[in-house]
């Protein structure tokens, strides 16, 4: 994808964060946008926003309701987006949510409605959609995370969700050559959007002390090195000089990694439980 004029773009989870951010940016550049998201009201919110970014005034704009994580509705919904506006171009499924607790807090629902909505979600829309767009070509972007490639004490079910989409976008990338449909992933950092907001309100304490040890980065910039990544054709895409060191790291020096990581943990504990003395 190195020129996105008059291109039609799918962004599932384009009402709100990286995806709206990642829309804007897209119509900027003269593409078609649909995004897709359950809310309604953040939808015809973010359409309009995304409007004003237009290159030109024959670019096409279009908004649908869909929970990704129901099949039926995937099929129905992407379908008749298909009917509307043409079979995409490129597909990007941001569409994501996270509940940080200890694994023992973290309940099988909770656990089974991560898994649906962060991996069955991008199965479901890629799976819908992959027989009109094998016809002619494109692009496929997952979002995933830096909780995709290290397990972050508190992610449980959202790094077992992470993890599983970088480990089945490369799977898709051998199989979909052949169609001339190129993939990539998106692994941002802890990123300023509404979804972040909500993660907050259970992370542990030390997932808190973990995240501190990063920059926190807006979603336009996420992303304008998502855009980027994507232009220069790579698989996996990480915005953030952060980011890039942490999977440096990961992959060089695990060990390392994980013992930086346990300091940190430790620290929040022995302070937790000297607290708990005094009391």
């Amino acid at each position: 994808m190195k020129d996105f004029n008059k291109k039609i773009i799918f962004i599932v989870g384009g009402s709100s964060g990286i995806g709206l951010s990642t829309a804007k940016l897209l119509a900027k550049k003269g593409a078609h946008i649909i995004i897709f998201a359950r809310d309604k009201n953040r939808l015809k919110i973010a359409i309009t926003e995304i409007k004003d970014q237009r290159l030109s005034d024959s670019q096409l704009f279009g908004f649908m309701s869909l929970d990704v994580s129901v099949r039926k509705k995937v099929e129905t919904i992407m379908k008749k987006a298909v009917s509307d506006f043409g079979t995409p171009d490129m597909l990007i499924n941001c569409a994501g949510r996270s509940y940080p607790r200890h694994f023992e807090d973290i309940t099988f629902d909770q656990f089974d409605e991560t898994m649906k909505i962060n991996l069955y979600g991008i199965w479901n829309t890629i799976s819908v959609l992959l027989p009109y767009m094998k016809q002619k070509g494109g692009h496929i972007s997952n979002v995933s995370s830096i909780a995709g490639f290290i397990g972050v004490f508190g992610f449980t079910d959202y790094s077992a969700s992470k993890f599983a989409i970088i480990g089945f976008s490369e799977a898709l990338k051998s199989e979909l050559k052949k169609y001339n449909i190129t993939v990539s992933v998106l692994c941002p950092p802890d990123t300023n959007t509404p979804a972040f907001e909500v993660e907050n309100r259970t992370k542990p304490e030390e997932t808190k002390a973990i995240s501190a040890s990063a920059k926190l980065m807006q979603p336009d910039d996420v992303a304008a090195a998502f855009v980027h990544g994507v232009m220069k054709g790579k698989f996996i895409i990480i915005p953030g000089v952060d980011g890039k060191f942490t999977y440096v790291m990961k992959r060089c020096f695990p060990k390392i990694v994980e013992f930086v990581m346990d300091m940190i943990i430790k620290k929040v504990q022995q302070k937790d439980k000297e607290e708990g003395s005094r009391t």
